[in-house]
Parts: structure tokens; sequence; C-alpha cells
């Protein structure tokens, strides 16, 4: 029996996880970059333990905020903001024109929602790990 976890079986394990996840526009944003993650992975990615995943998730960049700002994701205010806001929200933020708080900009906003989605992403992968008997750590 083969343990190890496959592309398919993770992109499996994260939308199976979209039935819990909440209903918030920020929620469905996270799901949405995970799902996004998981289809970016290298078919041939090594994926035998979390470690490696995390890695490969990463795609060369150090941090999710590295990623974020090197243009692995979204790179237009208007873009982030679309996927991240509810429409009350866009609307205050006049579609991305504004800053989404006061403490960080739409690239950070975005790199908070990436480290979720790898997170979510991790979850799913230890799932995964242990329902074809391999090992998640």
């Amino acid at each position: 029996m083969n343990n190890t976890v496959t592309k398919q079986k993770l992109l499996s394990a994260v939308a199976a996880h979209k039935a819990k996840a909440g209903r918030s526009a920020w929620s469905r944003a996270v799901h949405t970059y995970a799902v996004e993650l998981v289809e970016g992975l290298d078919a041939s990615a090594d994926l035998s333990n979390e470690n490696l995943l995390n890695k490969a998730l990463l795609n060369g960049a150090g941090d999710w905020q590295q990623y974020s700002e090197g243009g692995c994701a979204l790179v237009y205010n208007a873009d982030i903001a679309e996927r991240l806001c509810s429409p009350s929200e866009l609307k205050r933020v006049r579609g991305g024109e504004r800053q989404p708080n006061s403490r960080e900009n739409w690239l950070e906003c975005q790199a908070r929602a990436l480290a979720q989605a790898a997170a979510l992403v991790r979850r799913a992968y230890a799932k995964a790990a242990r329902a074809t008997g391999g090992n998640a750590s």
C-alpha cells in the first residue's frame, strides 16, 4: 500500500474542508487560496512530510509575506480586495483604493490569508496522511 499523500489526495482533502468552512468572505477567500496553493504544486513535488509540503507551498519564498509581495498570488489591490472582502467591505475600501485597515496594506492582508490557507492545507495533509496510513510529521 502506498502511504504517500499525492497532490490529488491533498486536493480532495482540501475540497472536503469546504463544507466545514465558514460562510464569510474571508473564509471563502482562505479556502480559494488553499485550493490554488495545492493546484500550484508541481506534480513531482515531494510531499512525504509536512516540512517538505510547506516548502513546496512557499514555492521558493521564505514566508507568506515574501510569497505575496513576490507576485506568486494576486498582485493588484483591487483583485485582492475583491477576493477578501464582502460587498459592504469592498464598498468601504472603494474597491481596494483604500487600505484594508490602519495596520496593513493589501499585500500584507493577502499574506495573512495565505498563511491561514497554508494552515488549512497542512490540516488537510495530516488528515489525508492518517487516512492512507502515512506519517504526517
